[in-house]
């Protein structure tokens, strides 16, 4: 048994551990008492939030009210253990309920005392929700009714600070006394995508009962509390509480991604995961609540559906609980009626023929009175308004000074509809120079190049305005134009620094149009290696020399980049060429002297002395044959590459 030491106050626990062993604690109240033992009931509840680390076991937080000591026992393997103390006092908040349309009382996030400031995400939203997963907390169930509000504070701290979750878990969350907490922030009558259940979190929603129903039944008032909840919340959907749904697992232990799942509209976390929630006594109840669920405020417009789309017929159907008169109609974005149906019985189908529908947004609604709540929904897409996104001029500062380095900006804009664009070149000052072209152009990503010929040196705005003939938009993307730097190389694309005379140092070379303040380093992925000169140069060519030598000694064989940093009144650009450091001699073995083949190790120059003659050849690596239009008796052979290493030399026999 392990016993902590200098455990603080706390109110609630939840333990993380690896290893395939359990945890078992029990805490020590402010009295001095133990509690019994409890397990850590790990639940895998990480949903696609910020899932805990891989390997780690996650413990429900346990409610154990005011305690300041802990003790774990340990079986089986595990090889580390954490816990995470929440101290959530109970601070007797208003317990102000929210007020919807025939939703039971739900008590809101402000009431039960949210922190909204550790929140890490602004929720996210599914497309519909299909289907309920009840969860129990698996903590205890000795708590007072004025508890409940600090046990969901506690659960939320726990999710986001032990977790790692964006927000707390679930969707909703029941105490023993039948009261209903609004959970995940969001919007209860929103499709809030909840971190409850690894896998099946997008298009379902989380309830959980506070306490544990492993064996104990929960209270009739909760049970009760639990159906009037997802009575509402499924007709909200539009979802039978007694219907079945095939699910797409989005990926955990027991399911993995894309693997069909089977479920009720009404589910037990332990239907979509490895675990025993929400326990067997409640989850045994689950067909019972369903029941009662649906049997609450009836009548109901189930599983609405639309299929088709503008240009053609577009299909409504729906079921109802009883028979009863039902319309379709369908509005354009004015709110106009533009077409409508009607019938009566249990089942909704009415087709509407939107072959010369204009294109747009079209808001439709299935109604049967009073009594049911409509189902409603939007076809087709409204019209994209104009704008320009995403100016860009790449590089920002072009050099026209034909060495064929950045002498042209591309400028990149997107069109959200069709527009006649306006392209103008502005000096600083905010004067009109030239147009660049003025073009009808569709909607999506458009580029043009933009060469500033016959543009002096300074600093300009290009100007992109769009007219659509109602409206008319405009963006600015800034560019410089400065050919003060131009040709930059090294004298030759590798050296061999190594003292045997042939390419013992590399020169870097530029040429300047004007006066610059000049900076030239020599890197190596981006790191520095060493600088090699700092100064004010005149106007003209330049040069500077690099030996391979560093502040630490000689550099080692490599790629290195010589960047040239340049300042003038127009600001600051950057521009590299890259050598390579090689002082490691090519390698090159005969294969047959008679037939003239050899291999090589790299690219080289081979020269081939053959009396007083002597022939070269350029060579990839790997197996060559040197071709003559004769053959020589005799000759040596050597490989020489392009830092100027030279191979050990080959003698026919």
């Amino acid at each position: 048994m392990l016993q902590s030491s200098g455990t603080p106050r706390f109110d609630m626990v939840g333990l993380h551990w690896r290893g395939s062993g359990s945890v078992e604690f029990r805490t020590r109240v402010m009295s001095g008492a133990w509690s019994a033992w409890h397990p850590a009931a790990p639940e895998a509840e990480d949903g696609p939030d910020h899932p805990v680390q891989p390997g780690w076991e996650i413990g429900n937080p346990y409610w154990t009210g005011a305690a300041n000591g802990i003790a774990y026992r340990l079986r089986g393997q595990v090889t580390r253990l954490r816990a995470y103390f929440v101290w959530s006092e109970d601070d007797q908040l208003p317990l102000r309920r929210l007020s919807l349309a025939g939703s039971p009382p739900i008590i809101a996030r402000s009431a039960w005392g949210a922190d909204e400031t550790i929140r890490r995400a602004p929720p996210r939203y599914a497309d519909s929700v299909r289907f309920a997963l009840v969860h129990h907390t698996a903590g205890t169930n000795s708590y007072t009714r004025s508890q409940s509000a600090a046990i969901v504070r506690g659960i939320e701290i726990y999710h986001v600070k032990g977790n790692g979750w964006n927000d707390i878990g679930y969707n909703f969350l029941v105490d023993k006394y039948g009261q209903v907490f609004e959970g995940r922030y969001g919007g209860v009558d929103k499709n809030v995508i909840g971190a409850h259940a690894e896998g099946f979190n997008t298009g379902s929603f989380g309830v959980a009962l506070l306490g544990t129903y492993t064996s104990a039944a929960p209270p009739v008032v909760a049970q009760t509390a639990l159906e009037n909840l997802l009575a509402w919340r499924l007709d909200v959907a539009h979802v039978d509480a007694l219907s079945t749904v095939t699910v797409a697992s989005g990926g955990n232990p027991k399911y993995p991604a894309g693997v069909p799942v089977a479920l009720r509209a009404v589910s037990g976390h332990r239907d979509t995961g490895p675990t025993t929630c929400p326990g067997n006594a409640l989850y045994a109840r689950l067909g019972a609540v369903a029941s009662e669920a649906s049997a609450i405020g009836l009548p109901k417009l189930y599983a609405p559906s639309v299929r088709g789309r503008l240009g053609g017929p577009v299909e409504f159907s729906a079921t109802l609980t009883a028979d009863l008169p039902w319309t379709v109609s369908v509005t354009d974005s004015l709110g106009m009626t533009v077409a409508t149906g009607s019938g009566s019985g249990t089942a909704v189908d009415w087709t509407w023929d939107a072959t010369s529908a204009a294109p747009g947004r079209y808001a439709w609604t299935i109604a049967a009175g009073d009594e049911v709540r409509p189902a409603t929904g939007f076809l087709g897409a409204a019209p994209a308004a104009l704008a320009l996104k995403g100016s860009s001029a790449k590089p920002g500062t072009i050099s026209p000074n034909a060495d064929g380095v950045d002498e042209r900006a591309t400028v990149t804009y997107t069109l959200t509809t069709a527009a006649t664009v306006t392209a103008t070149l502005r000096d600083v000052d905010g004067r009109q120079l030239a147009t660049i072209f003025n073009a009808r152009r569709a909607s999506g990503k458009h580029t043009f190049s933009f060469a500033a010929d016959n543009v002096a040196d300074g600093k300009y705005t290009i100007v992109l305005t769009a007219s659509n003939g109602t409206k008319t938009v405009s963006a600015a993307v800034s560019v410089i134009v400065d050919r003060t730097f131009s040709n930059l190389r090294f004298s030759s694309r590798a050296f061999s620094p190594n003292g045997d005379g042939r390419l013992d140092s590399v020169a870097l070379s530029f040429q300047l149009a004007r006066a610059a303040h000049v900076r030239v380093d020599i890197k190596q992925s981006g790191r520095l290696v060493t600088p090699v000169s700092i100064a004010d140069y005149a106007g003209g060519p330049q040069a500077v020399t690099w030996d391979g030598i560093t502040e630490q000694g000689r550099a080692r064989d490599g790629t290195y980049a010589g960047v040239v940093t340049v300042q003038t009144e127009l600001g600051t650009t950057s521009h590299a060429a890259l050598v390579r450091l090689d002082t490691v001699s090519p390698s090159l073995r005969v294969i047959s002297f008679r037939r003239r083949a050899f291999r090589l190790s790299e690219p080289a120059t081979v020269r081939l002395v053959a009396g007083s003659r002597v022939y070269t050849r350029s060579f990839k690596p790997g197996a060559f044959v040197f071709r003559l239009a004769f053959a020589p008796r005799a000759y040596r052979i050597n490989a020489e590459d392009a830092a100027g290493n030279v191979s050990r030399t080959l003698r026919s026999r």
